[in-house]
């Protein structure tokens, strides 16, 4: 016989997929979704669910609204962060974040477009990722949200138009289709880096390549982009034979995009446009890696 509590289990672990998604895409850290859905475990927990009609929609609506009061500390945070901040990365390739199967759908957990997301306002980040990622319809996003159905409207024109204007102001790169020449390609550039073979190495990189490092202050790391062909390769000749050999270096999908994972203390996601290197974003912040280092020990 079921009881009621397993019943209550077996009815939250169906929705969890789906509330980590929305509150990663919201939070950009794995560990405040995580966070996120056990706040919302306590509340669906202690709930009367007798008077619940729909159990996806109150879950949903009470973890949007757990990460609305969240953004607003974690700002306070990002002003306060140590050099660039980039979200934590997260294996994709497993469907921690659903599906994958479609560029809408990996874009929804891109970096880049994550990093645009912390322009929006708490709000018409809610009202974007909702619409964007999951597809849901502005009458629902307004009973999830508390709002009239046209001023969510109104949210999503103003959140599409800033993402729309950030995105023109730095183009997203076109990828190698073919995943085998992109890690050929990067395999090439790795033994250029560390062979400390400069002038194969800048012509792999396009000329206003740019190199982003998120150590959060709490390993070394650039504390600023770095910009420019003949800069970027000079930093990584050095930064790869200082921290680099002798690491085992591997090729994973991470927000739904290639990546390079060097051990488990680094992550980098390399864009390639018209097969050179045009852009290179680096996670070593340790704290911004257990997530996927748990996923990785699980695979």
């Amino acid at each position: 016989m079921i009881t009621q509590d397993a019943t209550a289990v077996a009815d939250f672990e169906q929705h969890r997929p789906r509330m980590f998604g929305i509150a990663y895409r919201m939070l950009g850290s794995a560990a405040e979704a995580e966070d996120t859905v056990q706040d919302a475990w306590l509340r669906w927990s202690s709930a009367d669910r007798g008077d619940i009609e729909h159990i996806g929609a109150w879950l949903a609506k009470v973890v949007t609204h757990l990460c609305l009061n969240r953004i607003g500390s974690a700002r306070v945070r990002r002003e306060e962060y140590v050099g660039p901040w980039l979200p934590e990365p997260v294996l994709t390739g497993d469907g921690a974040l659903g599906p994958m199967e479609s560029a809408e759908e990996r874009d929804s957990v891109s970096m880049a477009l994550l990093v645009l997301l912390e322009q929006l306002t708490p709000v018409e980040r809610a009202v974007y990722v909702l619409r964007e990622a999951f597809a849901y319809g502005h009458r629902e996003i307004a009973g999830l949200l508390d709002l009239t159905e046209a001023n969510c409207r109104q949210l999503y024109r103003r959140a599409a138009a800033r993402v729309a204007a950030g995105r023109a102001a730095a183009p997203r790169p076109r990828f190698e289709p073919d995943p085998g020449r992109l890690q050929t390609l990067v395999e090439t550039f790795l033994t250029a880096a560390r062979d400390g073979d400069l002038a194969r190495l800048e012509g792999m990189l396009t000329a206003d390549v740019r190199y982003v490092a998120d150590g959060g202050g709490v390993v070394n790391a650039a504390r600023r982009p770095i910009l420019g062909r003949d800069t970027v390769a000079r930093f990584l000749v050095g930064a790869l034979r200082k921290y680099v050999a002798g690491m085992p270096v591997s090729f994973a999908e991470v927000n739904g995009e290639p990546a390079l994972l060097v051990g488990g203390a680094a992550v980098m996601q390399v864009e390639i446009e018209d097969g050179l290197i045009s852009g290179m974003r680096t996670v070593v912040n340790p704290e911004k890696l257990e997530f996927l280092r748990r996923q990785l020990s699980h695979s």
